[in-house]
């Protein structure tokens, strides 16, 4: 069968597939609330959490202790794992489809940066900031990377899509510098800077969650809206626009929705990377190409990728915690190397 066929082939998304990508969704989310340093049975966590739905009454057998564990400490920090991997994993999707490169992540246009320099910019003036404090200045910074990335891409022309790249690795680079700029002035806040440039969910509530949740739903509206037309933009702009796709529009809403929520997943948790890459590459491997499948199970899969992730990197040296970042990096950075390996050899 050619590539075109399996690609055809693979247009719809299967039942079978959205439901095990859900059951391992199920399975790494009670894992994560029930291990750690205080290790509680499956069994009465669910029970817990079934008790708190209407028309259910059952003991859990968990004391006072025990459940204030799981509501206050470990689900929040499940479920604000799953919105953000979740949310970083559909953007990188989206991001490979409207750039038509599949090695493209949700920090293309400056988000990372510019979401450091405004932590940076909090943490230097007062160590210690309020978690929102510091998010809303990571969220500002990373919109003004991205509009200042916009204007600047612009002046080559409006359809030139190298040329959006090529600004976005300019602005990383100036506000990197700023970054830098700012650590070097205010030495004494570097231990805490890179804390947050590493990832982290541990010190999280369900404040973190109902700010990010509004805007990742939002994103997944807007990019399951678009999906087939990125199917249709992955055969050319010019194709597409014969075919009466507004190209340039609908990328610019594709990169605005995508570009919000990373910038607020990454406002609330930090710098944690190749998530955008190594999720819809690897779905785009086992799946096929089209975003009718890549995005829905991008959005599964990455809230099981990070998930896992955070399990790994609060037990694996317990009772320490590694940050997030590096364990992301651990899988990413092997992974990134074998595609791009894949790649050379296909071009070859």
């Amino acid at each position: 069968m050619s590539a075109t066929a399996s690609a055809r082939g693979h247009s719809r998304l299967r039942p079978v597939a959205l439901a095990w990508s859900l059951l391992a969704l199920a399975a790494v989310g009670v894992a994560g609330v029930t291990l750690g340093a205080v290790s509680i049975p499956p069994g009465s966590v669910l029970a817990e959490i079934a008790d708190h739905l209407p028309f259910i009454d059952i003991d859990s057998g968990l004391s006072a202790q025990e459940a204030a564990i799981v509501w206050q400490l470990r689900l929040p920090r499940v479920v604000l794992g799953g919105l953000v991997g979740g949310t970083l994993a559909m953007a990188g999707g989206a991001y490979q489809g409207v750039f038509r490169n599949p090695l493209a992540d949700p920090y293309l246009l400056g988000v990372a940066a510019g979401a450091g320099f405004g932590a940076t910019l909090a943490i230097a003036a007062a160590s210690g900031a309020p978690d929102l404090v510091l998010a809303g200045a990571a969220f500002a910074g990373a919109l003004a990377a991205v509009v200042l990335t916009y204007a600047l891409g612009r002046t080559a022309g409006p359809r030139s899509v190298a040329a959006l790249i090529l600004a976005g690795v300019a602005v990383a680079a100036f506000f990197t510098a700023a970054q830098t700029f700012v650590q070097q002035r205010s030495s004494d806040t570097i231990r805490e800077v890179y804390a947050w440039i590493l990832g982290r969910l541990s010190t999280v509530g369900w404040r973190e969650v109902a700010l990010l949740f509004p805007f990742a739903l939002l994103t997944a509206a807007v990019l399951f809206a678009t999906r087939r037309l990125l199917d249709v933009l992955a055969v050319g702009e010019e194709e597409a626009e014969t075919l009466g796709v507004r190209a340039e529009r609908v990328r610019l809403w594709i990169v605005i929705a995508a570009t919000l929520g990373t910038a607020v997943a990454v406002a609330v948790s930090g710098l944690i990377g190749f998530v955008g890459i190594v999720v819809p590459h690897t779905i785009r491997l086992l799946a096929g190409h089209s975003y009718r499948v890549i995005l829905p199970l991008s959005l599964v899969g990455g809230a099981v990728f990070l998930v896992l992730a955070d399990l790994i990197a609060r037990t694996a040296i317990s009772p320490g915690e590694l940050p997030i970042g590096v364990v992301t990096a651990f899988v990413g950075a092997p992974f990134f190397a074998v595609v791009l390996r894949t790649n050379r050899v296909r071009g070859a």
